[in-house]
């Protein structure tokens, strides 16, 4: 049975596509969408461009037919600009303000009871990424969704980057002395290029060692950097091993680590750059950047220089780099910063239109992009370039994004297939015990 679906503002604001996402049913959109929608079209920032992107979809479709008869879609449903049933008399008992979140959930439940009175109504629901007006909508006895399609996985299931497994004496044996174990048959199905292996003996579950996954060459291969000291920083756990694993290999350009806060993410990622950067000459220059939240609003209203207005979002950055060049104060960092000339800490606000060549490109906070400004990023990096995007996908900023749509999360499921990246999730807290305590329990 054909249904109805009614859309709030913030869904074409996440996605313009929405709006053919819905199959052979009915998309109602009410006039009020429209007016939140144009008021954003001017914004500078992701949600303005999405705002302008809605407006040109509406206007193709527009001449295709009349919004308020329903224009066919491609995929067998239509959609319509709803004019009528704003009336409030149905709700103004619970929610008597007129605000435009109000006026949406009107339209929502005038259809819904239009439809009941017919011999075979339609089921209407309100499509919302805002989690009280779903409920509102419930409140009211209305059906109420949150979109999901542009979610990257399903709950629960981010890839983790590594499995653990149990085997044989012998081929623990055979890994331990030879440096690598043959993947043979269906078994290296089960792995993605560049997935780490915890092995461990069956006979003897206390020792353990760490492969990565080699699907060319059909094999689990040890790792060769888990032995690796970086500007003093060794690694001090397993995922910690991996990570230096995929910072270190020159074959892997695109590394992406989540993980909670005090995993060591920034500071293995400082350290193994700085590294490559200033003790091996591997790239040219190293670029840090941190979204400001959202990406791409201007920073012109801090006081003084670009540089300084940068400070405030930048520090942790900062508070990392004290740690590895061991300096006291930050005039002591800047004077070393200023001085060396390879490091380079930025605003991804500028990035857009850059070309990056031969450099180590470190995003920290990737959890807070869009996929549309994710793509920005990759799309910027030439040739000889290794990225690093960093983040916990449980701390979201962007009002927008939750820990299973945003740009981090959309590259680790999109690249696990491919053996140009790698990825790992960060398990265990080693900025102190109570860091860890509070990283669970908060």
């Amino acid at each position: 049975m054909r249904k109805v679906y009614v859309l709030d503002t913030n869904v074409l604001l996440q996605d313009p596509q929405a709006i053919f996402s819905f199959d052979e049913h009915e998309v109602v959109i009410p006039s009020v969408v429209l007016e939140e929608v144009d008021s954003k079209k001017r914004n500078m920032d992701e949600i303005g461009h999405n705002a302008r992107e809605t407006s040109r979809i509406i206007d193709r479709i527009r001449n295709k037919g009349k919004f308020y008869e329903g224009v066919p879609l491609p995929n067998g449903g239509k959609v319509r600009i709803e004019l009528n049933h704003r009336s409030f008399s149905k709700m103004e008992d619970i929610f008597p303000e007129r605000t435009n979140d109000n006026r949406i959930l009107a339209v929502a439940l005038n259809l819904h009871h239009e439809e009941q009175k017919k011999a075979n109504p339609k089921d209407v629901t309100l499509v919302s990424k805002d989690i009280l007006m779903r409920v509102k909508a419930d409140a009211l006895g209305l059906k109420a969704e949150d979109f999901l399609n542009e979610r990257a996985v399903k709950e629960d299931s981010i890839y983790d980057g590594f499995q653990e497994m149990y085997i044989q004496k012998e081929d623990f044996d055979t890994f331990f002395h030879t440096g690598e174990l043959k993947l043979e048959g269906k078994i290296q199905e089960m792995f993605y290029p560049n997935e780490f292996v915890l092995m461990k003996n069956r006979d003897h579950p206390s020792q353990s060692a760490i492969g990565i996954v080699q699907p060319e060459q059909h094999k689990i291969e040890q790792c060769k950097f888990q032995n690796e000291y970086a500007w003093g920083i060794k690694p001090r756990n397993a995922q910690q091993v991996m990570a230096f694993e995929l910072l270190f290999r020159q074959d892997i350009p695109l590394v992406t680590m989540i993980g909670k806060a005090g995993t060591g993410k920034t500071l293995l990622s400082l350290a193994a750059g700085l590294m490559q950067v200033e003790d091996l000459g591997l790239y040219k220059k190293m670029l840090v950047a941190r979204p400001i939240v959202p990406m791409g609003n201007d920073i012109g209203y801090l006081p003084g220089e670009k540089e300084e207005k940068l400070k405030p979002w930048m520090q942790p950055i900062y508070d990392n780099l004290e740690f590895l060049f061991d300096v006291k104060k930050t005039e002591e960092l800047d004077r070393i910063l200023s001085g060396i000339g390879s490091i380079q800490v930025e605003a991804l606000t500028y990035i857009r239109g850059r070309s990056i060549p031969e450099q180590l490109i470190l995003i920290d906070e990737a959890q807070n992009l869009t996929k549309h400004e994710v793509k920005t990023i990759l799309t910027r990096i030439g040739e000889g370039s290794k990225v690093i995007l960093l983040g916990d996908p449980y701390q979201i900023d962007h009002p927008y994004l939750d820990e299973y749509n945003n740009g981090l999360v959309h590259v680790v499921e999109k690249f696990k297939h491919h053996p140009l990246s790698g990825h790992v999730k960060m398990l265990k807290g080693e900025r102190s015990s109570l860091a860890q305590l509070a990283a669970d329990i908060l």
